[in-house]
């Protein structure tokens, strides 16, 4: 049996058995009913939003400061390189100035 059978049901009995004025009220308080379920939804889903926007802030803000870690490991490393080639060339330089000087 689903939902809106058994609504017809209910209120086709407060018709019946109490009035008018009953059937009304149990509309009225499906109606209510639906709504608190509806807003609470909402209230739920805005607040598993938030929950998700403030965890992607915080993932941006881990893999900012993963990516600028990064960066400085590979400017020092590139720093490193660069001053290895800069003393290679200048080791070579004075091996070549010995032998023609010799």
């Amino acid at each position: 049996m689903t939902d809106r059978t058994s609504l017809i049901e209910e209120i086709t009995r407060a018709l019946r058995d109490h009035g008018v004025a009953a059937a009304i009220g149990v509309w009225f308080t499906f109606i209510a009913g639906l709504a608190t379920a509806v807003t609470r939804k909402a209230f739920t889903n805005e607040a598993l939003l938030h929950k998700l926007e403030q965890e992607l802030a915080e993932e941006r803000a881990r893999i900012e400061k993963r990516r600028d870690e990064d960066r400085r490991v590979d400017h020092d490393r590139l720093a490193r390189i660069e001053r290895d080639i800069h003393d290679m060339r200048n080791l070579v330089f004075a091996a070549f100035q010995r032998r023609d000087g010799n």
